[in-house]
């Protein structure tokens, strides 16, 4: 099983896993049928998603 822990909330990668189209696998709890391509999506997907709040308070930043 891949381990996650500490790295995102379980919220979190709950949230990406059914934005990604899994997220029927884990919704017993169990991750062990999740693979490693789509852990690698959440993965690259919230930093996608960081890095655009990221870009978007720095535009906030500069409009002030």
């Amino acid at each position: 099983m891949i381990q996650m822990d500490g790295v995102m909330s379980d919220k979190l990668k709950k949230k990406l896993a059914h934005d990604l189209g899994f997220g029927n696998k884990i919704e017993d709890g169990d991750w062990g049928d999740v693979t490693t391509r789509e852990v690698g999506m959440m993965v690259r997907e919230a930093i996608k998603r960081a890095e655009q709040t990221l870009a978007e308070q720095d535009t906030d930043t500069l409009k002030a």
